[in-house]
């Protein structure tokens, strides 16, 4: 008969505290029939919890159960027979395991599990190949003997701290302590971790009918999700409530500021009629950084239009976890949705809304759809002309923004890093299979009759296999007007003279734009060599010599011969041609 959860734990809890209280007064027969009796009344797993909670052999609860149910055994032991332990007969065994698993021997370079999984089937095997034989069980029994359990990781090593850390953190209790006695508002920002909006896998677990959960996508790729929530959090410590917006563009220091704003228009200006001041306390990070000159600027523009003189004091690096935000707030909000898949934004400002504790906190969450743009940059100049006052102790944690009118910095963009241009793939002697998606068919005659015109540059050093090149010319010499649009020409189109094997030239994405012809140059002389490659990786502004399956030919030549619609970046390698007659 199979207990409940809660049911099955008190029952075995009690199979425990009878066994240790009874063992010294059984014998070996009697207390396998006491743990086989209460194996048998959990019914099923019942051995194996049964011989987890009273340390005895599973096997040992499978006799004692196979007795009680009407199989008897041969005979009993008489006490201290059987066989010894084998920390007895093996003195060298329990030194031996504690020298692989002490910590101060882990990294030993000549310890044989240095870099194995220490579990007890791995220590056994070990010391049985060391002479110490023994099973899984038995050094699990030794270790545990020893005072070893199962530990993980703990995430206690903060890496290093800034000298005046505890100073700031006092600091920061003082303002907070002055600002809610005077009643004025306290609170605490932070961006919570985004999160994709869509039928993903959600931590955690909740209650559901058995054999039912809840059905997710198997991979949290992110061109599978409808968007992305970015939750921005204001704690209020002197209400003990919360404001959320749910960003759907990016964490920017406007974002932040626009959510102190609709903070205070929709609950802080009813909540604290009377305030003249605002304390924010914020990391040291993030889009509400110490250093972000944005933010900076924005908490000037917030002031100008609320009236408010707003302090912000910030947390030394590495100490966002004390922030109140996260651990009144968040961790709350992660806990109200766990187990459920943020299918949509409405959802999540669902789940976010619905978060309540016993102490009394109540969260208000909207969705902000408005664009932040990024990559704006403040110079210092524009930041000191704003009317902030940096305070004596740390002025860069610490500073006040007056309420007074300002001319409004006008922002730069930022010079992103430039991107390399776009790249051009040959693929040589590629066995004719038709033209490649998004092509355009092209007839027999034209290919023949394209494979019969005269070459119109002989200075152009064919390639070994002889690729006709015929109405390429080289670059800067072609007399066409280069702000005509180009021709489009699809791409499989250069063949070898006498075979229908055409070169396909495969470009990216971008492409080149024109620029004014340059005078011509002429080709080095060199000695003629064999294509060595069949497939070549070239930048657009040339193609060099060592890279090029023809070495005579450029880019431009390529370009006013053929014309291809986008194509992925891919490489393909293929086998080399035979050398032809050329």
């Amino acid at each position: 008969m199979a207990i409940g959860a809660d049911a099955g734990d008190l029952a075995l809890e009690r199979v425990a505290q009878l066994y240790e209280t009874l063992r010294p007064h059984l014998d070996e027969r009697q207390r396998r029939l006491l743990l086989g009796a209460e194996a048998a009344r959990l019914g099923r797993g019942g051995v194996k919890a049964v011989a987890g909670v009273t340390g005895a052999h599973p096997a040992t609860v499978a006799r004692g159960a196979r007795e009680a149910s009407g199989v008897p055994e041969p005979r009993t032991r008489a006490p201290g027979g059987g066989r010894k332990k084998l920390a007895d007969t093996d003195p060298g065994l329990a030194p031996a395991l504690m020298a692989l698993v002490e910590p101060e021997s882990r990294g030993d370079p000549e310890s044989p599990l240095r870099w194995t999984c220490l579990s007890t089937r791995n220590l056994a095997g070990t010391l049985t190949a060391a002479g110490h034989r023994c099973s899984a069980p038995t050094a699990a029994r030794l270790l545990r003997a020893e005072g070893y359990s199962l530990q993980g990781n703990a995430k206690v090593a903060e890496g290093r701290q800034h000298p005046d850390r505890d100073a700031q953190f006092r600091y920061i209790a003082r303002r907070a302590r002055e600002h809610l006695d005077a009643g004025e508002p306290v609170v605490s920002v932070d961006a919570k971790k985004k999160e994709k909006a869509g039928n993903f896998a959600n931590g955690g677990a909740e209650w559901r009918p058995q054999g039912r959960p809840e059905r997710v996508n198997v991979h949290d790729f992110p061109s599978d999700a409808i968007g992305k929530a970015i939750p921005y959090g204001i704690y209020d410590l002197g209400a003990n409530t919360g404001w959320v917006s749910v960003g759907t563009d990016h964490d920017t220091s406007a974002f932040a500021a626009a959510t102190l704003r609709r903070w205070w228009r929709a609950d802080g200006s009813a909540r604290y009629p009377g305030a003249r001041r605002l304390l924010i306390c914020a990391d040291a990070g993030g889009s509400n950084a110490a250093r972000a000159r944005a933010w900076k600027v924005e908490l000037a523009r917030l002031a100008a239009e609320t009236g408010l003189q707003v302090t912000c004091c910030h947390y030394p690096p590495g100490t966002s976890k004390w922030n109140k935000v996260e651990h009144r707030l968040f961790a709350q909000i992660t806990r109200n949705w766990r187990g459920r898949p943020l299918t949509s934004h409405q959802a999540v400002v669902e789940l976010i809304s619905a978060t309540t504790t016993s102490t009394g906190l109540t969260v208000t969450a909207e969705l902000d759809t408005s664009e932040y743009a990024t990559g704006l940059a403040y110079t210092k100049k524009q930041v000191d002309a704003l009317p902030i006052d940096y305070h004596a102790f740390h002025g860069n944690w610490n500073y006040t923004v007056r309420p007074e009118p300002h001319e409004t910095p006008i922002p730069a963009r930022k010079q992103t890093t430039r991107r390399r241009r776009s790249k051009l793939f040959i693929f040589d002697c590629l066995p004719w299979r038709g033209p490649l998606p998004g092509q355009r068919q092209e007839t027999r005659s034209s290919l023949a009759a394209r494979r019969q015109r005269p070459q119109e540059r002989p200075h152009v050093r064919p390639c070994s296999h002889s690729c006709d090149w015929s109405a390429t010319t080289r670059k800067g010499t072609q007399s066409t007007n280069r702000r005509q649009a180009p021709r489009q020409r699809p791409a499989s189109t250069l063949t070898t003279p006498g075979t229908s094997t055409p070169v396909a030239v495969r470009f990216a994405r971008r492409q080149r734009q024109h620029r004014p012809a340059r005078a011509p140059r002429l080709p080095m002389r060199r000695k003629p060599r064999p294509c060595p490659l069949q497939i070549a990786r070239v930048q657009v502004k040339g193609i060099k010599r060592n890279q090029c399956t023809n070495p005579s030919t450029t880019v431009s030549q390529i370009r006013q011969r053929i014309r291809e619609p986008c194509r992925p970046r891919t490489l393909l390698r293929v086998p080399a041609p035979t050398r032809g007659p050329g």
